[in-house]
């Protein structure tokens, strides 16, 4: 075995020729992948038995002649000298299927095609099979036998070594992980696992009793505080005692007191933290409805898609989907982390637009834009009016067209506002019908009918006509214009008699002021047959704006100022004149204490918010069968209400006895203002009883009205302040 082995490793020079002559070497490659075939099953006896087998260059129906078993063992290339695979001579049995083990005392010896120097050193008495094995090699034809087309032979040591040195790493590695789980299982028996964080705090390895008192220590201080809610950029609070938000401090310990077994969750603990979440309760009832009373806080309504203006230059304004609080799902989050001492993000539900972008982009695009590039003329009799971009901008509104996208429309008013100035030398207004005391008697002053645009038809071809870029007209519509009050209608009235008056005086001059514009609003109105005159409506709001002035008033039992003092005296005068006239009373109300210029049980007061809301009224009803003007006389010292028609009721009053007296009672002036002492007037009750006969049917009815007035209280105003005393 030596005496081959050095044989093979010998440097032959033809094997150097054959490393060198691609030619040879490609010969010799050939030469190899022919070598040990595969039995064939069929073979005759005789080659089964000397292992022969056809070659690539020999045809099965070619003669040709045999070879030996030497001779086929010499086409195995030589190993080369550096070959670390098997050493040479430890052999490893493999046994071959189906092989053909030669005589265990067979002699190979070179064939003559083939130089010695490239013949492999085999073991005498090894089959072909643990040949192969030798060389790490297949043992079949065509398997690569352990190096590379160069003959240069592969590092299969050095492949083990490597999986070797990875395999002692990587268990090294593993032992050391097992030593470090273990000893943390020792180090951390019986204490909160490591890396445990409840709600902000490092609880890990602590024991029980003291992570329990660690808590209470950073977050008890803060739990009395509001809890902040959030939702996108809005926010709320609500308060823990008063939805009953509580710590479990034990079970949250007992939560936290869970050492994990998984080892990689434990030596990952080594560089990471676990939150835990706390463990709380709440009073859910309360805890609900308090996130219902913010919930308007944190929604968002939705905002469809629209088209605004900047001047004349439209703005797509794109659709925003609402939130709503999500309640349910809100207080599970703040039951969990209201003890973190930070604002909350709370879920919300969306709530869907009915317009897409696209929708809003198509309507911009084919609507907006084209409606304002130019102005739009419209024809009128004889003079035309432009409507300008501007005003067009002005008067454009969309709303959703329930498919996405929007649909548009124009502003009648906004239209007319702009148009109307410019045509209205084309349009004749109607004239009412006036009644007028002319020579102390009602004359009727004939109405006429006009002219005027019909802009409801004027103006419907106007949105389609905005969206053309050219032929921007419209013809203006005209119509009769007539009168709202005829001559017939006024004539019809019997506007022609006093039916009732009343007089009253002895006003002071700022209360002259008010009573004097109230009766210059009120001087010819006209109620028709069944309608209902309210001083506060007919008149409005009674202020500066209106010419009214600060005058007396009667304020919590004592005279007082206010804008608009006196028009009580008006108040008084108009139900007294409606009174003999026979109108139904429908509200009035007396002052609270007796006035001595005004007939007892039959007066009236009024009053209205600063803001003009009407408070108290006075309010009849026209029950004749005539209409009613009502006209007022004022001087500097009275104020005189008539009211025409066509007499139909004779009235008489009759004022009982005052009864159930009651004394004054006395009060201290202001100390801080202007105080106006009284000597004070007992109160006392009066029935006041009208009786009513109608004239034209001979039905009489009688009304009975009582009226308690309570005591002018005593009024003692302070003494005025002393001056600084002169030095003695």
């Amino acid at each position: 075995m030596p005496e081959n082995h050095e044989k093979s490793s010998g440097a032959d020079p033809s094997t150097e020729r054959l490393r060198t002559d691609p030619d040879q070497q490609n010969a010799s490659d050939v030469e190899t992948t022919q070598a040990w075939p595969v039995q064939d099953p069929e073979a005759t006896p005789d080659a089964a038995s000397t292992g022969s087998a056809p070659t690539e260059s020999v045809k099965p129906e070619a003669s040709a002649p045999k070879e030996s078993d030497a001779e086929r063992t010499q086409q195995i290339a030589a190993l080369p000298a550096d070959f670390s695979g098997f050493p040479i001579g430890e052999t490893q049995t493999i046994p071959a299927v189906g092989a053909h083990q030669p005589p265990a005392h067979q002699d190979h010896q070179p064939t003559a095609q083939q130089p010695a120097a490239q013949q492999p050193t085999v073991q005498h008495g090894a089959p072909a099979a643990t040949q192969t094995a030798m060389f790490g090699g297949g043992g079949v034809a065509g398997t690569d036998l352990g190096w590379n087309s160069s003959d240069e032979p592969r590092p299969v040591d050095e492949k083990r070594q490597k999986l070797l040195k990875g395999g002692l790493i990587a268990g090294a590695a593993a032992a050391a992980l097992a030593l470090i789980y273990v000893g943390d299982l020792l180090f951390t028996s019986g204490s909160l696992p490591r890396g445990t964080v409840v709600a902000g705090v490092d609880v890990g390895t602590l024991e029980p009793a003291a992570a329990e008192s660690k808590l209470r220590d950073e977050l008890e201080p803060g739990l009395d505080k509001p809890v902040r809610l959030q939702v996108g950029d809005r926010g709320a609070t609500v308060k823990p005692d008063e939805v009953g938000l509580r710590m479990d401090w034990a079970a949250t310990v007992k939560k936290a007191d869970e050492q994990p077994l998984n080892p990689f969750t434990r030596i990952g603990s080594l560089f990471s933290t676990h939150d835990v979440t706390p463990v709380s309760t709440s009073d859910r009832e309360q805890l609900v409805a308090a996130l219902q009373e913010v919930s308007p806080q944190l929604g968002l309504e939705p905002t469809d898609g629209n088209i605004r203006f900047e001047g004349t230059t439209p703005v797509a304004v794109n659709p925003v989907p609402g939130q709503n609080l999500d309640v349910q799902h809100a207080a599970n989050e703040i039951q969990a982390h209201w003890a973190e001492g930070r604002p909350i993000p709370l879920p919300v539900t969306q709530l869907p637009v009915s317009t897409t972008r696209e929708g809003v982009q198509k309507a911009l695009h084919e609507i907006a834009e084209p409606a304002v590039s130019g102005p739009v003329t419209v024809r009128g009799q004889g003079k035309d009016a432009t409507l300008e971009p501007e005003a067009i901008a002005r008067a454009l509104r969309f709303t959703p067209d329930g498919r996405g996208g929007l649909k548009a429309e124009l502003d009648g008013p906004t239209l007319v506002g702009a148009l109307e100035p410019q045509l209205r030398e084309t349009m004749k207004p109607g004239k009412d019908a006036e009644i007028k005391l002319e020579n102390g008697a009602p004359v009727v002053h004939p109405s006429e009918d006009g002219v005027g645009v019909d802009w409801e038809k004027s103006l419907a071809p106007m949105l389609e006509t905005v969206q053309k870029p050219q032929q921007r007209s419209v013809q203006a519509v005209y119509m009769p214009a007539p009168a709202q009050f005829t001559t017939d209608q006024a004539n019809q009235l019997g506007i022609r008699e006093v039916v009732g008056e009343f007089q009253t005086g002895g006003f002071e001059p700022a209360s002259g002021v008010n009573i004097r514009r109230v009766a210059e609003q009120v001087n010819g109105a006209i109620l028709r047959p069944g309608e209902t005159f309210s001083l506060n409506g007919y008149t409005g709001p009674r202020g500066v704006p209106q010419g009214y002035v600060e005058s007396g008033i009667i304020e919590d039992g004592h005279p007082g100022k206010a804008v608009g003092g006196g028009i009580s005296q008006f108040a008084t005068t108009l139900y007294n004149a409606s009174y003999f006239a026979g109108m139904k009373d429908v509200e009035h109300k007396a002052h609270s204490y007796y006035i001595s210029r005004y007939p007892a049980g039959r007066e009236a007061t009024v009053f209205q918010s600063p803001s003009g809301q009407s408070l108290i009224d006075v309010k009849f009803k026209n029950v004749a069968k005539s209409g009613i003007m009502i006209t007022t006389e004022w001087t500097p010292s009275s104020i005189t209400v008539k009211l025409w028609g066509t007499k139909q009721f004779d009235v008489q009053s009759s004022t009982g006895p005052r009864t159930e007296p009651t004394p004054p009672v006395e009060k201290p002036g202001p100390t801080n203002g202007p105080c106006s002492p009284s000597k004070g007037t007992p109160g006392f009750t009066v029935v006041d009883t009208r009786t009513i006969r109608d004239i034209t049917t001979g039905e009489v009815r009688t009304e009975n009205q009582k009226v308690k007035y309570n005591p002018q209280p005593i009024i003692h105003c302070p003494p005025p302040p002393q001056g600084p005393q002169a030095p003695r």
